[in-house]
């Protein structure tokens, strides 16, 4: 079974072993996992079961100076920070007067476009992930500001569903222009939750938000790809809507954050959807032992792979406060799987 034909079995809820994986890290954990294993090619270690490529630049950014820069739709954010943010958005007002909002031409990459069909040529073997980051809602406070954004959502609902409509129109032609590459799949992220919920709420996510991503979806579908999104957070209020709307792989599933143990997920809605990540980037991962990461690594591919519908993965890219030699134990467990 190649790497693609076992990630295409999980997602059709058929169980295979090992459990597929993936596994980020930031520059800074990489450099010392390769200096502890005394290779720089240590990450060969990995089966390549997923592999991301890009044909659209969703989040352009050029530099003001050494501070700040701008992105694609004219909001400046300042990059001397961890994590960078946005300083002033583009639209001070919930009004599109005066404003040219972005048309897709802005963000699609040709010479981006022929890499990536380079690089599924050369990765058949994996399955193969056109992404496109930065979705709607992130999109919605990126224009106007978090607060005033959650603020429209009340006070100005047809400016913001108008802006809803705009940020949709956008990334159905991003769609268009990713689905032509031979891809499986194609990878949103879009942060619905905080540690508490839905930061929208869950009726007005289902207002504004969830008949637009359903709209995409479909667009996916229609193509003939699976239909992927990240989304940080709590999203369990939301779980029968996304995956009402057709939503095949929900990534991050951050087991910190409000009803989103992944076990209990599984019991719920395992056969309808699958979970990317459960392995928690706030808890096990930072300060567990490298015995508590072996075993919850074998936990998570014991139950959470049982029947298939699991892809494992930390819950966000290993942070720098991640010990090495705790990142050494999720390179190991991930490798050489057990399932007692």
């Amino acid at each position: 079974m190649t790497p693609k034909e076992a990630v295409l079995a999980q997602i059709r809820h058929e169980e295979v072993r090992p459990v597929p994986y993936t596994l980020a890290l930031e520059q800074e954990v990489g450099q010392r996992v390769a200096d502890y294993y005394g290779d720089p090619d240590w990450q060969n270690r990995l089966t390549p079961y997923m592999v991301r490529v890009s044909a659209v630049e969703t989040n352009p950014l050029t530099p003001i100076d050494d501070v700040f820069a701008m992105d694609g739709y004219g909001g400046k954010w300042r990059m001397d920070r961890r994590p960078w943010h946005l300083e002033t958005p583009p639209l001070s007002e919930p009004s599109f007067d005066d404003y040219e909002f972005p048309s897709p031409a802005d963000f699609l990459r040709p010479e981006s476009k022929s890499s990536a069909f380079e690089t599924c040529e050369g990765r058949k073997d994996s399955f193969l992930v056109g992404s496109l980051g930065w979705g709607l809602f992130e999109r919605s406070w990126n224009l106007r500001g978090f607060e005033n954004a959650l603020m429209d959502a009340i006070a100005e609902p047809d400016f913001y569903e108008e802006m809803l409509d705009r940020l949709t129109e956008l990334y159905l032609a991003f769609v268009e222009y990713t689905v032509d590459l031979p891809i499986d799949g194609i990878l949103f992220g879009d942060d619905w939750g905080d540690q508490r919920g839905v930061i929208l709420g869950p009726e007005r996510w289902r207002k504004f938000i969830k008949p637009r991503w359903a709209c995409i979806y479909e667009a996916v579908h229609a193509a003939g790809k699976v239909a992927m999104s990240h989304s940080c957070g709590s999203v369990a209020e939301i779980m029968p809507d996304i995956v009402e709307i057709g939503l095949d792989v929900l990534e991050s599933v951050q087991p910190e954050a409000a009803g989103m143990n992944p076990y209990d997920l599984k019991k719920k809605w395992g056969d309808k959807i699958t979970f990317w990540g459960c392995l928690g980037s706030q808890s096990t991962i930072p300060r567990g032992t490298p015995d508590e990461i072996s075993a919850e690594v074998t936990r998570l591919c014991t139950e959470m792979g049982k029947g298939g519908g699991y892809i494992l993965a930390p819950a966000k890219p290993l942070q720098p406060e991640t010990p090495t030699e705790n990142a050494v134990a999720l390179v190991e467990a991930f490798t050489n799987q057990s399932h007692a």
